[in-house]
């Protein structure tokens, strides 16, 4: 059996984590794999392509604020990515993340879908399903297809038209009597919402939960030599992960919101320390008991922080699944969070709490309850362990592989 996995980037980000972990599990068990990606640094991995320089992608990005479309043009590099497969002649095709103006997307299933190859998509974000955005937050236009985008600049970075439903329309076209599909959702939620869009109804759906190196998130034997250097002492350490930490109230990430829950911490006189791992605005002002560390690329010096603190923290408007739950889990963290959708799924109920989304008195309530309740950490990681290891993600999805259609 050959595999082929698309993906924007390669072993980097969570969607290129994943990909690369399915496939070395794929080569370990003498399989056939390849590797298309279209976003980041080349690199020398055999069976690993790029079918996009980083000079056509920007191009293509800005042609999409005069278009309207994120998900179309990229013509050069589409028919790359289509030569590639060709030649690669494999017996399953699977998609993952493939936003980021390095493939037209529509063009792209098309040709799977003519060419009859066996095609498993599985979807971390909303966009495939909503030909759009990436997160559909309140906004139900998209079970309708689209048009008078209320978030049309913020979205889709169009400067002057609105073309959402143009694009879903090329979208449903795509997909419409593409059978040789299994729609792979990484949450329950996600799936409902999948399930509901007119673009994927009537498909194959599954759920396949994300899956983590647990070698690498575990319990680390010097996580108070860590704490001493962060400066946390005895205070209680609260972690939070984020791509992007900002005050901006709307941010979905929430970072306001875990300013304001370090400041109802403050004024309770509760000793703790707030540790926030994330790229952050120049010049951002902070509560003093709140050390930001930057962005934390190396994953054991992340799983370490995970591993060192007592609580972590999410304060997301809506995830599809969080990463940040099952690592911290793994890591034998308990977590604290708002209802976002698919975290409060996935997660393991009775070391986490979630309430009502901006509900900071809520939040800051759950944070201090778990905080004072005894919790062993290698209980805690052992059933993040048995949840998320990732041999277990692999272990379904070469089950979708095999399967007869």
């Amino acid at each position: 059996m050959k595999v082929l996995q698309v993906n924007c980037v390669y072993n980097k980000g969570s969607t290129g984590k994943i990909m690369g972990d399915i496939h070395a599990e794929l080569k370990r068990q003498g399989e056939q794999a390849v590797i298309c990606y279209g976003r980041g640094a080349r690199t020398s991995d055999p069976d690993v392509y790029k079918s996009c320089s980083e000079l056509y992608a920007k191009l293509n990005n800005l042609v999409s604020r005069f278009t309207g479309l994120m998900y179309s043009g990229c013509y050069l590099s589409t028919a790359k990515l289509i030569r590639r497969i060709r030649k690669e002649a494999p017996d399953v095709v699977h998609l993952h993340c493939i936003n980021g103006y390095f493939v037209n997307i529509p063009r792209l299933v098309t040709f799977l879908k003519n060419s009859g190859i066996k095609t498993v998509l599985t979807l971390h974000a909303e966009f495939m399903h909503t030909a759009n955005c990436a997160h559909a937050l309140d906004c139900d236009r998209w079970l309708v297809g689209c048009g008078h985008c209320p978030r049309l600049r913020k979205e889709t970075k169009s400067l002057f038209f609105d073309r959402t439903h143009i694009s879903f329309q090329k979208m449903k076209e795509a997909f419409d009597g593409f059978d040789n599909l299994t729609v792979v959702s990484v949450s329950p939620w996600l799936s409902e919402r999948a399930r509901r869009s007119p673009i994927l109804a009537g498909k194959d759906h599954r759920v396949v939960l994300n899956g983590l190196d647990t070698d690498i998130f575990r319990v680390y034997p010097d996580a108070g030599q860590l704490r001493a250097e962060l400066g946390v002492g005895d205070a209680k350490m609260i972690f939070h992960a984020t791509p992007h930490f900002t005050d901006d109230k709307d941010h979905i990430k929430g970072g306001y919101y875990i300013l304001r829950m370090a400041e109802n911490f403050l004024a309770r006189g509760v000793n703790a320390k707030f540790v926030i791992a994330g790229n952050y605005p120049s010049g951002l002002a902070v509560p003093e008991n709140v050390i930001l560390l930057g962005r934390v690329s190396d994953q054991v010096r992340l799983a370490g922080l995970y591993a060192a603190a007592d609580l972590t923290v999410i304060a997301s408007k809506k995830e599809t699944f969080s990463m940040i739950v099952a690592e911290s889990l793994s890591c034998g963290t308990p977590v604290v969070g708002f209802e976002a959708g698919a975290p409060e799924q996935i997660t393991v109920p009775q070391y986490s709490r979630f309430v009502e989304y901006g509900n900071t008195r809520a939040l800051t309530d759950a944070a201090l309850d778990v905080l004072n309740a005894a919790h062993d950490k290698l209980a805690v990681l052992e059933a993040g362990k048995q949840k998320y290891d990732k041999a277990e993600m692999v272990r379904r999805y070469l089950e979708i592989y095999k399967e007869n259609k």
